[in-house]
């Protein structure tokens, strides 16, 4: 019987760049489907691995764009990863910080005191992206780091989504500090746990599903906190991508945008060579890959591929699939 996605979760988690707004625009269908789901009385809490602005900062620009919601509703990789370093040293210690103002300001709440220079002896590092850091910035984090610090980042994403296209995110950062120091940081935000647990504790909830753009640490981050996971196609993902998925990073949900959540979600169902949603039908012809019925470039093909390929036991790259699918 066929179900909203929000018929099996109390609670919507909600990534944002990509999934509400990128860069200035705010994505297709976003801001009406949220409101709307807010009207129905569905709890709404957004993740982000930005930790860069405030929570504050963020909460403003979604009221901006009409969303009606508190700093409270946003959580980010500096609240996950201000926590680690609680975990990880006595509150009080020193800290360098290498990012913006929502890094340091989650830092001081934590109880540290933040120091910018490795002269000062910090006893860990935590590193977040914002676009004001620089070689200099890399250089001390690196420096404290040899010399003992512990070493957290807020996150690893490669890219970050702009109007103009893809920018260096920080996790090119990290891997720059990675290359000089030869160790690996304890990551908060997506794909790890951390952030998804802090995010279930300050919503009071268990059951949540999270929507994201991305299969490397919005998907991934959703499977690995065992909540539901749902990817939708206005951000980052292709296509290709979403049809290459490893096991750990295929999402329980494929949306065109957020108005999906508004009406019944259609599943796939299983065939004798592939599987159908309504009259779309896509098979697996010894090693090829067929839509057999229906538009290719629809989702409805989109989801049918997915799960065939999925479940054939082979590596994508061994497949004929039909190009039709993917471009």
């Amino acid at each position: 019987m066929a179900a909203k996605v929000l018929d099996n979760f109390e609670t919507l988690l909600l990534d944002l760049d990509g999934v509400i707004y990128e860069g200035g625009r705010t994505i297709v269908d976003a801001i009406e489907s949220i409101t709307a789901l807010k009207a129905k009385g569905v709890q709404v809490g957004f993740i982000t691995n930005n930790a860069s602005r405030t929570s504050e900062a963020i909460a403003k620009q979604l009221r901006d764009f009409g969303l009606e919601l508190n700093a409270e509703d946003v959580i980010t990789s500096a609240q996950a990863g201000a926590l680690l370093l609680k975990n990880l040293v006595p509150q009080g210690s020193k800290v360098l910080v290498v990012g913006g103002e929502g890094l340091r300001s989650n830092v001081l709440l934590a109880g540290f005191k933040i120091v910018d220079s490795s002269k000062d002896s910090p006893v860990a590092v935590i590193q977040g992206f914002d676009p004001s850091v620089g070689w200099q910035h890399l250089a001390e984090a690196s420096y404290a780091i040899q010399q003992g610090a512990r070493w957290v980042a807020t996150n690893q994403d490669w890219t970050i989504p702009r109007e103009e296209g893809l920018a260096p995110g920080n996790g090119t950062l990290v891997s720059a500090v990675h290359t000089a120091v030869g160790q690996l940081p304890i990551v908060a935000g997506k794909p790890e746990k951390a952030i998804f647990e802090t995010a279930l504790a300050q919503f009071g909830t268990s059951s949540a599903v999270y929507i994201g753009d991305r299969l490397d640490t919005d998907v991934l981050g959703a499977n690995r906190a065992k909540i539901g996971s749902a990817l939708v196609m206005t951000g980052v993902t292709t296509r290709k991508e979403l049809l290459a998925a490893k096991p750990d990073s295929r999402p329980a949900y494929i949306l065109e945008t957020l108005k999906d959540l508004l009406s019944n979600y259609q599943a796939p169902v299983k065939t004798k060579r592939g599987y159908k949603l309504g009259s779309t039908e896509v098979e697996l012809l010894g090693q090829k890959v067929l839509v057999s019925f229906g538009d290719p470039k629809s989702l409805a093909a989109l989801k049918c591929a997915c799960l065939t390929i999925w479940e054939s036991g082979q590596p994508i790259h061994t497949l004929d699939v039909e190009q039709a699918l993917y471009e």
